[in-house]
């Protein structure tokens, strides 16, 4: 996956099945960038600068995002 800042977040774009998808909150597009240097989504969110209440629909998202692939454990 391959994401590519644009004034409304990013547009992610997934190499094996040419899917796009658009992240259109910028703290979303931070955290997606900043999972890997985390154990979990959890971790991520604590270390995050993100309002402890918006970190369910931040979950909501990454957990889409991780159905539809765009996600996925290293």
């Amino acid at each position: 996956m391959a994401l590519r800042p644009e004034p409304f977040g990013a547009l992610a774009y997934h190499y094996d099945n040419r899917r796009l998808n658009f992240l259109r909150d910028h703290d979303l597009v931070t955290l997606v960038n900043d999972l890997g240097n985390h154990a979990s989504v959890d971790d991520a969110l604590t270390a995050s600068t993100i309002d402890p209440r918006r970190w369910p629909s931040f979950r909501k998202a990454l957990a889409s995002l991780a159905a539809s692939e765009f996600l996925t454990r290293v």
